[in-house]
């Protein structure tokens, strides 16, 4: 693996940081995906714009990637990806946020809730990972 296979997800973890820097920052918002997608369903009232701009500024540039022509590959097709979806969903209600909102902005707070979610969604991958792999669940 050289530093040119890594340079996107290092630049996608830059920008993940920078925005929730910014979001902070301009806002005193902490930029917790399931907590704003939440409250655009709920119907955050005074709030909506930012929040749907944030949420369209993660939609787009799939969709830019998808119209552009590039190839983009789902190994498990999209019944997978909407149980997978659907259970992260289920997962962040249960965990009162998201990896972003804990994993990203909690850590940076120093909140110990934010430090046990974070160790227990990195354990429980971790620990997904290990099954898929060596426990015959593949």
């Amino acid at each position: 693996m050289t530093l040119a296979d890594v340079t996107p997800q290092i630049a996608g973890g830059v920008l993940i940081g920078l925005a929730a820097a910014l979001l902070i920052l301009v806002n005193g918002r902490v930029a917790g995906i399931s907590g704003i997608f939440g409250m655009v369903l709920d119907g955050g009232v005074g709030e909506r714009f930012w929040r749907t701009a944030f949420l369209a500024g993660l939609v787009l540039p799939a969709l830019w990637l998808i119209t552009s022509g590039a190839t983009v590959t789902m190994e498990g097709g999209w019944p997978l990806y909407a149980v997978a979806g659907a259970l992260v969903g289920a997962g962040t209600r249960l965990g009162s946020g998201c990896t972003s909102g804990h994993g990203v902005c909690g850590i940076a707070n120093l909140s110990p809730r934010s430090l046990v979610a974070t160790l227990t969604f990195m354990l429980m991958g971790m620990l997904t990972v290990w099954l898929v792999r060596h426990g015959g669940l593949a």
